[in-house]
């Protein structure tokens, strides 16, 4: 009886104490600078770097949107990236639908959401003259 207790108080402190697989997603810091421009379709790309347990992961940011847009801007975004599975996880296509926009200084937000399950939230100023009611999507790739 004492040999049967003393197994199950073993196994037990093991589970709470965590000695299974690693199953809990990271949360990481994200800045991202942004340039945007077009005329009924807009197109864009810039950099950005992931901070995750203290390392730096720079990364490309490319788009394109379809539907209202005409001129361009500059946003600076910083944020966060949850869910993350390692670094790596962070790549990938990000869908993005809304409205927004910025004429000579004005603020920006966005969540994203990749195959992945990463979700990015990001805002930050935006700089230039662009308005835009678009449907669009960016790729997120670590450079190597």
């Amino acid at each position: 009886m004492k040999g049967r207790l003393l197994v199950a108080l073993v196994a037990s402190v093991l589970g709470v104490a965590g000695f299974g697989a690693r199953s809990q997603a990271e949360v990481g810091s994200v800045g991202v600078i942004f340039t945007k421009g077009g005329f009924v379709i807009g197109v864009g790309g810039g950099e950005g770097v992931l901070t995750l347990r203290g390392r730096h992961y720079p990364f490309t940011v490319s788009g394109m949107s379809v539907g209202f847009t005409i001129g361009a801007s500059t946003t600076k975004l910083v944020g966060h990236a949850y869910n993350l599975r390692g670094p790596a996880s962070i790549e990938g296509s990000y869908t993005v639908a809304g409205a927004g926009g910025a004429i000579a200084a004005g603020a920006g937000g966005v969540q994203l959401v990749n195959a992945n399950g990463v979700i990015l939230q990001l805002s930050g100023p935006k700089v230039g003259a662009e308005l835009s009611a678009a449907v669009g999507g960016v790729t997120i790739r670590l450079k190597q």
